[in-house]
């Protein structure tokens, strides 16, 4: 018989729910799908990527990221690139000015002081402008395979919502998460946890009564006891 959610460890659980987004997730062909054939897991695309989804939903981004990669296949192309042609090339995109400041300044440290070659630490990818621990850790993974944690805003939120952990930033959740999940796991949580985030667990209007995690979360769980008639 399998446990009920409340008789679960935390370990347990998250193991659990990884189980059952890794069989729900990849049918819901989230938005995130789109991210994943743009970036190809190529390190300049995956740092491109990471900049331009700051505050932007992958529906907007994507687009935008393969208008720039026709454009300006490689870093060097960008680097050569008139600050204002970029821009124009990133509108319709929230803060696109300052997105491409951030780009041309990131592709320019990238080639000059990296020699186009991505850091594989999270301390030196942050100091690249633009670039903040979530964007540090997908490259972390997407390019070198790491095992961590990109904790963004779903994460953040559907972590919380779980009641796997109790914090109020995403750095915060980011550590929590990683005392409670297996190491082996640490990877697939941001793809499972934003692919439901952005079908089903939406921040305003969560999808509760289809979720796959309805038996596993407490937000569902007081949902439901606050809908019960007295």
């Amino acid at each position: 018989m399998t446990p009920k959610g409340n008789e679960l460890s935390p370990t347990q659980k998250v193991e659990r729910i990884v189980e059952l987004l890794k069989g729900v997730v990849p049918r819901l062909n989230p938005p995130i799908h789109g991210m994943f054939e743009v970036q190809k897991n190529d390190p300049y695309r995956v740092l491109v990527c990471g900049i331009l989804s700051a505050r932007s939903k992958d529906e907007k981004t994507v687009p935008v990221c393969r208008r720039l990669f026709e454009k300006y296949p490689t870093p060097e192309a960008l680097l050569k690139a008139p600050l204002e042609e970029v821009e124009e090339v990133l509108r319709g995109i929230g803060l696109y000015r300052q997105k491409a400041k951030y780009l041309k300044e990131a592709v320019k440290v990238l080639v000059e002081i990296y020699g186009g070659k991505l850091p594989d630490n999270i301390e030196e990818l942050t100091k690249l402008p633009g670039v903040g621990r979530k964007i540090a850790n997908i490259i972390l993974i997407h390019v070198f395979n790491a095992d961590t944690i990109a904790v963004d805003t779903h994460v953040h939120r559907i972590a919380n919502r779980l009641g796997l952990v109790k914090t109020k930033t995403p750095e915060e959740t980011e550590r929590e998460l990683k005392k409670i999940a297996p190491k082996r796991l640490w990877k697939e949580i941001n793809y499972l946890f934003v692919g439901l985030g952005q079908t089903i667990c939406s921040p305003k209007s969560p999808k509760c009564e289809i979720c796959p995690l309805r038996g596993l979360c407490e937000f569902s769980l007081r949902r439901e006891i606050g809908n019960k008639d007295p």
